[in-house]
């Protein structure tokens, strides 16, 4: 049977029929959908012996399934190419120590970036590590690779890692369906110290046994039939060598241009060890090749003699940015021509954005221009209203969530990484120490990256005596991602209950004496808060204080919503106060007359606009009414 998936689903399925009994997974795109496509089949197959968890962070979520592996059982953690960072102590350890049952890091890379902070290559930690990689081209092929990766493993005692790029992540393709392995495999944990505990001197021997286990994966990857490369004996003029979504990218391309079977095309399947015996031969045969991979030259930088090669390292192919069809035609096109094959190509080939026709459809459909912002009723836009309001000259570092969308109120000012505000803020806060300059200091943080990586950044900053206001933004889920829970609520991931983890125990916990607990839509009273707070830091007894703004996400708690209709006066002058201070979706100009419209195709009737006109001419139309 066929099913047409996306890539994450096929992948999901793919653990599911590979035997695979632990997966954990800290949610983030592109690899959010993969979790849920396990669940989705171990409900769908009655499967009551695969364990899924949605992690705290992806190293939580690696070391959790690494003992699972250790404990004899297929095993996975998934992530995105950024979440690799977090799991890199843990990933470059156990490369060391090895595997018992088959264990696969999966990281959905995002060339680009299309939803990250960097378009990192994930292969790059595969070198570092010492871990063999697999890069698949299509869904199809993703889902195909999940057995051969597992039997890698297992074959080798090694992590082995999945990197799929958001093409493959996020096309979809029909996809066969096969059986599921056994699961009535059972868990034994065997005690080796001298293996399972990371001393320094057993580890110099294991860093000579993975070295040589890399020598024998590089020697097994040489007939992998993952790696394809064209049989004829040549000489050609030019080659390519493509590896993950740009494989079919260039075959299409070709097709397209009328050279399909022209320029001969090698796939590199296992980007990390390179086959480089295959490789090697391919070039040989070859005058000059070009070599296309994302997102950075980790094919290039293994190949020993790179005298006919061109590619990243020397700017043919740019070394940023996703390879798009438009890009890929702009670094093929000079190739042919270089060996008189661009005259052949077919004249009615033109790529998307120069398709005159094509643009002039598009501009006739009248789209209007969606930028990314906060959904209408979302707490986070009040919090962050409230905020400027209260102290405007504050610094304001934020974190990475729905709330880095902050910045278009100009409520956040820094934003570098997962847990990043509450550290920023408390360097901020001593570097002006130093100069004696006592900026106040709001620091803004969802409840789920809070737990993801503020609460050592917590409490290293009341240890160090830093003085600023810790917003948590509680919205009780991990909203930008996809919904998933959080430890704050009481949903596990396959829906039974678990155990509810306050938030202001946590915070307790690191030694935070002011904590306070408000509903962000009450503006004023969370305004004055602020105030209290900040007075706070300031007092000779004073340190960090934190209030959790804690408001349901109004997308995923709808049921809870109270509403409230308003409706803008016609004495509306149109000075646009509402639309920059305040900025939703919902608060639209009309150009004809003038003045500031509710959009009611978008508007929730939250009511929170109203404190958004300082002249007073948003109003209620009616009693507020809890919409169950």
């Amino acid at each position: 049977m066929e099913e047409i998936l996306l890539g994450n689903e096929a992948i999901g399925r793919g653990l599911v029929e590979a035997g695979c009994r632990v997966v954990a997974s800290y949610p983030g795109t592109p690899s959010s959908e993969i979790l849920p496509a396990v669940i989705r089949y171990r409900e769908e197959l009655g499967l009551d012996g695969i364990y899924v968890e949605w992690s705290t962070n992806e190293k939580v979520a690696f070391e959790v399934a690494l003992a699972a592996s250790w404990s004899g059982l297929r095993a996975a953690a998934v992530m995105k190419q950024v979440g690799v960072n977090v799991a890199a102590d843990a990933l470059t350890s156990a490369a060391y120590a090895g595997v018992d049952g088959g264990f696969i890091l999966i990281a959905a890379d995002d060339p680009g970036p299309h939803s990250s902070q960097t378009e990192q290559d994930s292969r790059m930690f595969a070198m570092l590590a010492k871990v063999p990689a697999l890069d698949p081209t299509t869904p199809r092929e993703a889902k195909a690779m999940v057995p051969v990766a597992f039997e890698i493993s297992e074959e080798f005692g090694m992590p082995v890692m999945l990197r799929p790029a958001v093409r493959v992540c996020h096309a979809k393709q029909n996809v066969r369906l096969e059986q599921v392995q056994d699961l009535q495999g059972k868990a034994r944990f065997k005690k080796n110290p001298e293996r399972w505990v990371a001393a320094p001197r057993p580890r110099y021997f294991r860093h000579i046994e993975l070295n040589e286990k890399l020598r024998k994966i590089q020697q097994a990857f040489e007939d992998l039939p993952v790696n394809s490369f064209p049989n004829g004996k040549g000489p050609y003029p030019l080659g390519i060598i493509a590896s993950g979504a740009l494989y079919p990218a260039v075959l299409e391309l070709l097709r397209d241009i009328g050279l399909e079977g022209e320029v001969p095309v090698g796939k590199v399947g296992t980007p990390y060890p390179l086959p480089v015996g295959r490789v090697m031969d391919f070039i040989e045969r070859c005058e000059q090749v070009l070599v296309l991979e994302e997102t950075d030259a980790v094919i290039e930088l293994q190949i020993p003699d790179r005298r006919k090669v061109v590619g990243r390292l020397d700017g043919t192919v740019p070394g940023a940015g996703e390879i798009t069809p438009d890009v890929l035609y702009d670094v093929v096109r000079p190739q042919l021509e270089r060996v008189g094959l661009a005259d052949r190509a077919a004249q009615a080939y033109l790529p998307p954005t120069q398709d005159t026709t094509l643009q002039a459809l598009i501009e006739r459909m009248e789209l209007p221009p969606r930028p990314p912002r906060l959904c209408p009723g979302c707490g986070h836009r009040s919090a962050f209203y409230a905020i400027k309001r209260s102290l405007p000259n504050a610094i304001l570092p934020s974190d990475i969530g729905c709330y880095t969308l902050g910045v278009n109120l100009r409520a956040v000012d820094t934003v570098l990484d997962m847990g990043a505000s509450i550290s920023m803020a408390t360097g901020f806060y001593h570097a002006h120490h130093l100069s004696d300059k006592e900026r106040p200091i709001v620091a803004t943080i969802g409840d789920s990256t809070f737990v993801h990586a503020g609460l050592p950044a917590l409490a290293n900053a009341v240890h160090t005596g830093a003085r600023f206001v810790l917003v948590i933004m509680d919205n009780r889920v991990t909203a930008m991602t996809g919904f998933q829970p959080t430890v704050d609520s009481e949903q596990l991931a396959v829906g039974m209950e678990g155990v509810q983890v306050s938030l202001e125990d946590l915070v307790r916990g690191c030694g935070v004496r002011f904590v306070r607990v408000i509903d962000p839509y009450e503006i004023e009273n969370l305004e004055a808060l602020i105030k209290e707070a900040h007075a706070y830091t300031r007092q000779p007894d004073g340190g960090v204080a934190v209030i959790i703004a804690r408001r349901p996400c109004v997308l995923y708690h709808r049921d809870s919503l109270t509403r409230m209709p308003v409706e803008v006066d016609e004495a509306c002058d149109g000075c646009r106060y509402c639309l920059v201070a305040f900025e939703c979706p919902a608060l639209v100009m009309n150009e004809d007359t003038g003045r500031v419209e509710i959009d009611r195709r978008v508007c929730v009737d939250c009511a929170q606009c109203i404190d958004a006109c300082y002249k007073g001419l948003i109003m209620p139309l009616e009693a507020p009414q809890v919409v169950a």
